[in-house]
């Protein structure tokens, strides 16, 4: 599983460094603290309205900048990358990077062969409900610096952020404008499904690559499937990669984010 965690680390980059291999420069940012969630975040843009995105696992903030570039939102939005509180340490993770809680993907294991991969449709980790209740206070530092209409929040993450964003979603009464979820996973699907049907009509993104070997591709295929039985408006997108955010899915979000906004 030491294995498996140190290649994680590496695909969960991928993104950022392809965009990097391409010559697109770090977008100019802001790094601004946070009195009550306590998190730093990176800003780009200038608009009052927030897109908050949140990274993986073993992974920082400043390597969504890349994706400021990409990624097309209005003038009246800005990015908004959280730091994730937690810093990772071996074997969980590498020195220096950081994490929503200590994600022990080998405790979900849902086979004995080489070949299974983390299922946590039952789990309810401890540090979820702390790390969602973190993002709300985020997102009330935002409203105190500078008030916006609280139903205009969109709110989303990758992997592990995407289990936050979810949770965030399906366990709380947060206003959202619409939610991205980029190769996530099920988590506590009990209380997630309960928590769907507040959500009925909320724009939902969720992209996953049908060749994942850090979470299973069919736990976001069945995640799309229960929040459209719920009623919300889920653009799924599947896609023929690993763990990433391939031009391909940012293509399709941008067209997600016109509609939306």
């Amino acid at each position: 599983m030491k294995a498996r965690l140190r290649w994680f680390v590496a695909i969960a980059l991928g993104g950022a460094l392809a965009f990097a291999a391409l010559g697109l420069r770090p977008a100019s940012a802001t790094l601004v603290r946070n009195p009550s969630s306590r998190l730093d975040t990176f800003e780009v843009g200038t608009g009052r309205l927030p897109l908050i995105l949140l990274h993986g696992y073993a992974a920082e903030a400043r390597e969504w900048l890349p994706f400021s570039h990409t990624i097309v939102v209005h003038d009246n939005r800005r990015f908004v990358f959280p730091q994730a509180p937690e810093e990772t340490v071996p074997p969980d993770g590498p020195t220096g990077k950081y994490g929503w809680w200590r994600l022990d993907l080998g405790s979900y294991l849902a086979g004995t062969n080489g070949h299974a991969l983390p299922d946590m449709r039952g789990a309810q980790p401890p540090g979820l409900a702390k790390a969602a209740e973190k993002v709300r206070l985020l997102i009330a530092d935002l409203h105190h610096r500078e008030p916006f209409d609280d139903g205009r929040v969109i709110l989303g993450g990758f992997s592990q952020g995407g289990m936050v964003a979810a949770d965030v979603a399906f366990r709380s009464d947060q206003s959202l404008e619409a939610l991205i979820l980029l190769s996530p996973t099920f988590v506590d699907e009990q209380h997630w499904m309960e928590g769907m049907p507040r959500r009925k009509g909320l724009p939902v993104f969720i992209s996953h690559g049908r060749r994942d070997d850090v979470l299973p591709f069919a736990a976001s295929e069945r995640l799309a499937q229960a929040m459209r039985d719920a009623g919300l408006k889920v653009t799924w997108v599947p896609f023929d990669g690993i763990h990433e955010t391939p031009a391909s899915v940012v293509t399709e979000l941008n067209k997600f984010l016109a509609a939306v906004d």
